[in-house]
C-alpha cells in the first residue's frame, strides 16, 4: 500500500476503518465492538468522530494476530463473559461482508461453537518449488478463509488457556488457533465480494461496490415499508410523529404509530439493515408502549453513521377515520424533525380505504412508505 496504513485511506471521506466497522454495527445483533489497533494509534481512534455507540473500547493489540485477538477478547471479558455469547472477529480492512453473512456466522457459532466463512479456489493450484512446477494439487477440499469468524466466548477462552498469546505458537487466524486445540471449526459458504483490501487496486474496488462513495454523495437506495394496526383501547392516537385527541390507540407493542414503523423499515430496507422487527423486538428488550419516535430517531442515528442521508420519503396513509386531511402537514414536519431533513423531502398523503378491508370498515389504520437515500460521504 505504499507505506501507508491501508485502513486510514479515505473512501467517500471516511476511513477504510470506518466503514469496516460499519458493516458490523449495522446487524442489529452485534452489541458491541473492540477496535484492536497499534499502540501509537490508540488515542487517535478513541477520538474518531466517526466511531458508531457500539464501540465500547479501543485497545492497542500486539505483534501478533493471536496477541490482538486476545487483547480484544479481554476488552469484551472486562464488561461481561458468558461462555454462550459469540465473539466475532472481523479484519478491519473487509469494508464489504454483508449484514446476512455477519448473522450467518453469528448463528453458526452460536449453534456449533465456532464458524468460518470460506470460498472455494477456482482457479488450479501449483505447488512451486525453487521457481518451477513441483506438481498439481487438488482443489476440491481447498477453500479460502474470510471473515468474521465467530466463536462461543467459553471455547476461546479455552483456546487461549491452552496456547497464551505470549507463547511462541504463531496463528494465521482464529480457525487455526481452534484446529490446533481440536475444536471443530464448522465452515459457511462466505462471499466473492467480502474482499480484504491488501493493494491499491482494492481501494478502487471497494469505492465501486460503495455505491460511488469514493465521488461524494452519489448513487441512491430505495426502500419499502408498510404497516398494519387494529385499534385498540386507550387514547390518544399516536400517527405520523403527533397525536390525534379523541381518537383510539392503535394496538402494539410500541404506541402503535403505523406511519413511523412503515417510514422507519422503508429506512432500513434502503440501507440493508434488516428491519425495525429485528431492531426493536416486542419483547422486554424493547419498553412496552415506547414512543414510534424514539425508534425512528434511532435508525436515522443509525443510517447517518453509516454514511447515509435521506433523500426522500413518500408515506401513504389507509384509514376510513379519523379525519387526517388537516393533520399531513404536521405529521410531515414531525417526521422531517425525527430524521433531521427538511419538510420538503417528506411526503405524507392519507386515504379513507374506499370501504374495503380492516382499513375502509374503520377497524385499524395502515401506512406504506418508500424511502431514497444516498451516501452523504
Amino acid at each position: 500500500m505504499g507505506g501507508t496504513d491501508k485502513l486510514s485511506h479515505e473512501i467517500g471521506g471516511r476511513p477504510l476503518l470506518a466503514w469496516s466497522i460499519d458493516a458490523l454495527t449495522v446487524v442489529p445483533e452485534i452489541e458491541r465492538v473492540v477496535v484492536v489497533t497499534a499502540a501509537d494509534r490508540v488515542a487517535e481512534l478513541r477520538g474518531a468522530p466517526w466511531l458508531p455507540a457500539e464501540v465500547v473500547a479501543v485497545v492497542a493489540g500486539g505483534a501478533r494476530r493471536h496477541e490482538s485477538v486476545a487483547a480484544g477478547a479481554a476488552a469484551l471479558d472486562s464488561i461481561d463473559a458468558p461462555d454462550d455469547r459469540v465473539v466475532l472477529v472481523h479484519d478491519g480492512a473487509r469494508p464489504l461482508v454483508s449484514a446476512e453473512l455477519v448473522r450467518a456466522i453469528l448463528d453458526a457459532a452460536a449453534r456449533e461453537g465456532a464458524a468460518i466463512p470460506v470460498v472455494p479456489i477456482a482457479e488450479t493450484v501449483k505447488r512451486v518449488e525453487n521457481g518451477r512446477v513441483a506438481e498439481t494439487v487438488d482443489r476440491e477440499e481447498l477453500a479460502t478463509a474470510q471473515t468474521p469468524q465467530g466463536v462461543r466466548r467459553g471455547l476461546l477462552r479455552s483456546a487461549f488457556a491452552r496456547y497464551p498469546p505470549g507463547g511462541p505458537e504463531t496463528w494465521t487466524d482464529e480457525a487455526a488457533l481452534l484446529e490446533a486445540c481440536k475444536i471443530v471449526v464448522h465452515a459457511i459458504p462466505g462471499e466473492t465480494s467480502n474482499l480484504k483490501v491488501t493493494v491499491p487496486a482494492d481501494l478502487d474496488r471497494v469505492r465501486s461496490a460503495l455505491g460511488g462513495a469514493a465521488s461524494g454523495p452519489g448513487i441512491a437506495r430505495i426502500g419499502s415499508g408498510s404497516d398494519s394496526h387494529p385499534f385498540g383501547p386507550g387514547a390518544p392516537l399516536a400517527l405520523g410523529g403527533i397525536e390525534v385527541a379523541g381518537a383510539y390507540r392503535l394496538h402494539g407493542h410500541s404506541d402503535g404509530d403505523v406511519a413511523l414503523h412503515a417510514v422507519a423499515d422503508a429506512l432500513l430496507g434502503a440501507a440493508g439493515m434488516g428491519d425495525l422487527g429485528r431492531l426493536f423486538p416486542a419483547g422486554p428488550e424493547t419498553p412496552h408502549g415506547i414512543a414510534s419516535r424514539e425508534l425512528l430517531a434511532e435508525v436515522a442515528r443509525r443510517l447517518t453513521a453509516a454514511g447515509w442521508r435521506v433523500s426522500s420519503v413518500d408515506l401513504t396513509i389507509v384509514g376510513a377515520r379519523p379525519r387526517l386531511a388537516g393533520l399531513l402537514d404536521g405529521m410531515r414536519d414531525a417526521i422531517a424533525g425525527t430524521i433531521g431533513v427538511p419538510g420538503d423531502v417528506i411526503s405524507v398523503k392519507a386515504s379513507t380505504g374506499n370501504l374495503a378491508g380492516m382499513e375502509g370498515a374503520g377497524r385499524g389504520i395502515s401506512a406504506t412508505a418508500v424511502a431514497a437515500i444516498e451516501r452523504s460521504r
